[in-house]
């Protein structure tokens, strides 16, 4: 519908006016003129024509350009009272032509002008997508591509000129799977979709993972026309999954690794355990162990050494496995420099070379004391690594234990015993600490090892008063009970986290007297003659600054000491039989007069008189017991 048919509509619409209010709300693009002027633009033609708003008034051919040079002729050409349709070559829209006395109005198609639009849109959209965009022609020779957007020429580097006119292929190279290559060619054969992800490379030559998706554009027919692909930048995520595979892959590795050393080093764990549980003296130990480590396939010869206290030299102790050409005899003893100097030195495992032979040494050590090295000489090929390390690492301390088990254990058994007099300053030491403070002097009297408790050590002291050990003992990291009263020679009962006695009593020693005055203390203590005693004193002096060493003696038992009856007794009796029977004896209880009551006696140990008398009755029956029968 146009102006001249609202003018002409029955007479309905008198004045242009009116008609013109019709055709602002027509929702076609409508441009009026008359005599190459445009007398009138309805708000369609303006938007989807792009006019200015001040066209109505100004010449066609500046409003309309090109397109009033194929109108005017088309409208001098058209009867009054009539219309033509006129298409517009070039255009994205034709218009129609309606002829009246006054001018002429003009009709565009509106359906033309939006599908330009949306071309348009289409297009811009295509450009500005953030994945790359390529078209081939498949009529063409190698389908090479003929459009590429801007994000294409990002992704790869290569400007639009340096694409067109080539097949998409020249971003492949040496990386790049065959396998995807044929798979998008096998697809493009039968004009079907495929998605893939291939190792491209950009023009400056670095590599990037690249998700292609290619799909084929059909006409109406059906007909394949061109190929459109998607290229979208997955370098991250590929890479991303590539490290987690990687890492899947060595954790397999890892893991098939260990269980093949769990499986081949499980048996000898379990048998040296079992060497270690069941030998009888160090002796029978030590040869076990090398017997069973000889066995194993990775290792040619076991060598246990000890250092010689006297000449500082380590000598041999056991071996297995040498006396083959390839090993010779076992060393009799080894020179500085050498695996197994290196490890007593370090105090840890060292893998070093021996004559091309690779030989991992380790000490055996528990409680700071020394107790020798075990060396293993691997079997021609094979080294030690990370796992075999700890696990050699991990035996030598086991080792060591059972050998500190077997020598703890001698030392009531042992009629040869060596007796070592040492003096200790360090304050570090409660009795040295509380004789400096309180200026008195203690004497060690027993030790009560409790259940689940810290270690109490029970001093008779001189020169001071319980009031005035307690004091002192407030500066101290101890923990200090008087178990008697008595002004001139109190009881107490001392606990502290470094208690000497016990302490020694972990490596093998037995503490049998010490005696503290003035901020220095004299302790005697036993080992068997067989022990590594300088290993076990040069423990104490490392431990606690300051010591010296007074003396050392040898001497034989004669039948059951004294000290190894007591022990036996305590065997016998329960903690708190042993605690009431300590507390009665060096607190006086059994002498007379009393100077002091079961009452209080009952008070030091927290329970009640009836209780205390109980366990003390039962501690005498288990004492006379142990005398008349022994």
């Amino acid at each position: 519908m146009d102006e001249s048919d609202i003018e002409s509509d029955g007479g309905s619409l008198r004045s242009l006016e009116e008609s013109r209010a019709v055709v602002d709300r027509i929702v076609d693009p409508i441009v009026a003129v008359a005599d190459d002027v445009v007398t009138h633009v309805n708000p369609a033609a303006r938007k989807e024509l792009d006019l200015p708003p001040d066209a109505a008034g100004r010449p066609a051919a500046d409003v309309l350009g090109a397109t009033w040079e194929r109108l005017k002729p088309e409208i001098a050409e058209t009867a009054i009272g009539t219309s033509r349709e006129v298409t517009l070559p070039g255009r994205p829209f034709d218009a129609r032509v309606h002829r009246s006395v006054d001018g002429a109005t003009v009709t565009f198609d509106r359906d033309g002008l939006s599908h330009a639009r949306d071309r348009v849109l289409k297009e811009r959209a295509i450009e500005s997508a953030p994945v790359g965009f390529a078209i081939s022609d498949p009529d063409r020779e190698d389908n090479p591509l003929i459009y590429v957007n801007d994000a294409y020429r990002r992704m790869t580097g290569y400007d639009f000129e340096e694409a067109i006119g080539r097949n998409c292929r020249f971003l492949q190279g040496p990386e790049t799977d065959p396998e995807a290559v044929t798979e998008i060619r096998e697809a493009v054969e039968v004009d079907r979709p495929v998605t893939v992800e291939l190792r491209n490379y950009r023009k400056d030559g670095t590599g990037f993972w690249n998700e292609v998706t290619i799909a084929p554009v059909r006409d109406d027919d059906g007909e394949v026309t061109n190929y459109v692909g998607f290229q979208n930048d997955v370098t991250a995520r590929k890479e991303a999954e590539l490290e987690a595979e990687r890492r899947r892959r060595e954790l397999d590795a890892e893991r098939a690794e260990l269980e093949r050393v769990l499986e081949r080093v499980g048996g000898l764990v379990a048998d040296v355990t079992t060497a270690v549980a069941g030998s009888t003296c160090r002796n029978d130990l030590e040869e076990a162990v090398a017997e069973r480590f000889a066995r194993e396939p990775t290792c040619a010869g076991v060598w246990i050494g000890e250092r010689n206290p006297a000449t500082r030299s380590i000598e041999p102790r056991a071996s297995a496995g040498f006396g083959s050409e390839e090993l010779g005899e076992a060393p009799q003893g080894v020179d500085d420099g050498h695996p197994v100097e290196r490890a007593l030195a370090a105090g840890e495992l060292v893998v070093g070379d021996v004559d091309g032979t690779t030989v991992a040494a380790a000490p055996l050590a528990y409680n700071d004391v020394e107790y020798g090295v075990l060396a293993l000489w691997m079997a021609e090929g094979h080294g030690v690594n990370e796992r075999e390390s700890v696990i050699i690492s991990a035996l030598a301390r086991a080792i060591a234990s059972g050998i500190n088990a077997r020598e703890t254990s001698r030392i009531l058994a042992t009629d040869a015993v060596v007796a070592v007099e040492l003096e200790l300053v360090d304050d570090a030491v409660a009795p040295v600490a509380l004789s400096t403070l309180a200026g008195c002097e203690l004497e060690y009297r027993r030790s009560v090892h409790r259940t689940d408790e810290p270690t109490a050590s029970l001093y008779t002291v001189r020169g001071a008063t319980a009031g005035e050990l307690a004091a002192a003992a407030e500066e101290l990291p101890i923990g200090l009970e008087t178990v008697v009263d008595r002004e001139d020679e109190p009881l107490i009962e001392v606990v502290s986290e470094d208690n000497v006695v016990e302490w020694l009593s972990e490596r093998g020693a037995v503490v049998r007297e010490i005696t503290a005055e003035g901020g220095r203390a004299r302790l005697v203590l036993e080992l068997p003659r067989s022990a590594n005693v300088r290993s076990i004193v040069e423990a104490v002096q490392e431990r606690y600054p300051g010591t010296d060493v007074i003396s050392f003696r040898q001497r034989e038992r004669e039948d059951e000491t004294r000290q190894e009856f007591a022990a036996r007794l305590e065997e016998e009796l329960t903690e708190r039989q042993l605690a009431a029977l300590q507390r009665a004896y060096l607190g006086g209880y059994f002498e007379w007069p009393r100077p002091t009551t079961g009452e209080e006696l009952a008070e030091s140990m927290d329970v009640s008189r009836p209780t205390f008398h109980e366990h003390l009755r039962s501690a005498e029956g288990k004492l006379c017991q142990a005398f008349f029968d022994g």
